[in-house]
């Protein structure tokens, strides 16, 4: 009897994703905190960082420009997302690359990452599982990964963009602990400021679909511009941001 894994289908549209939100990602404070924090928690500057899920190089950008001699590799399904990054973060690599498919890396990247990221995207997943053992394989040993994903409830916008599901931290530790990886730390973060933001957006509805897609208005400029500056002030050990640090085998 073969045990070979069937193929994971996709449900989500990746490239359609970027093609739609991309402006407003661009813009939003909640994504610029996200990534401060997450290279705040990276420690020692990386010698080789693997960006898994790099989306439209953001991450990427903020990394080379805090650790300008680190090399960055970025994992990203769609093609959109690769090619937008190529262009804003020449001096990083990004390779389109599905971690849902049992696959490989190629030799040269074989336990390659001494440290690697991985923010916003096992919330996505019906099989986060899935994609965290496959690019364990990029990963050298004692590679030290930042996981975030979202806590607290789900909006109508998550639900709109594909969010299966948000974690506690205890859920998001089980899940790294699951595929063999030595979880450090897990804990919330972004209290009180991010959490307010968040009940802002729940608290919009159906209506921030519509509007994510579109250039952001003037007053939404301002009320992104104050929680820029508020987030400042955020504890980063509570609230509705759930992230981990953990090691590889």
């Amino acid at each position: 009897m073969s045990t070979r894994t069937a193929p994971f289908v996709h449900q989500d549209d990746w490239d359609q994703h970027w093609d739609d939100y991309a402006v407003s990602a661009q813009s939003n404070p909640a994504q610029r905190y996200r990534r401060q924090l997450v290279l705040s928690m990276l420690g020692t500057s990386p010698a080789r960082l693997l960006d898994i899920g790099s989306g439209q190089g953001d991450l990427a950008a903020d990394a080379t420009a805090a650790f300008p001699g680190s090399e960055v590799l970025g994992l990203e399904m769609s093609a959109s997302g690769v090619r937008v990054s190529k262009t804003k973060v020449p001096r990083a690599e990004f390779l389109q690359w599905d971690l849902l498919a049992d696959r490989k890396p190629p030799p040269e990247r074989k336990h390659w990452a001494t440290h690697a990221v991985c923010s916003e995207v096992l919330e996505h997943l019906d099989e986060p599982q899935r994609l965290l053992a496959n690019a364990k394989a990029w990963m050298a040993p004692g590679c030290r990964l930042v996981a975030t994903v979202p806590g607290g409830p789900r909006s109508r916008f998550d639900r709109h963009i594909g969010h299966r599901r948000h974690y506690r931290p205890t859920e998001l530790r089980t899940l790294l602990e699951s595929v063999g990886l030595r979880v450090e730390a897990a804990h919330g973060a972004g209290f009180p400021f991010f959490n307010l933001y968040r009940c802002t957006v729940i608290a919009r509805g159906k209506k921030l679909i519509a509007d994510v897609a579109q250039r952001p208005s003037p007053a939404a400029l301002l009320a992104m511009g104050a929680f820029d500056r508020l987030f400042r002030f955020n504890l980063n050990s509570l609230g509705w941001q759930t992230v981990a640090i953990a090691v590889a085998p």
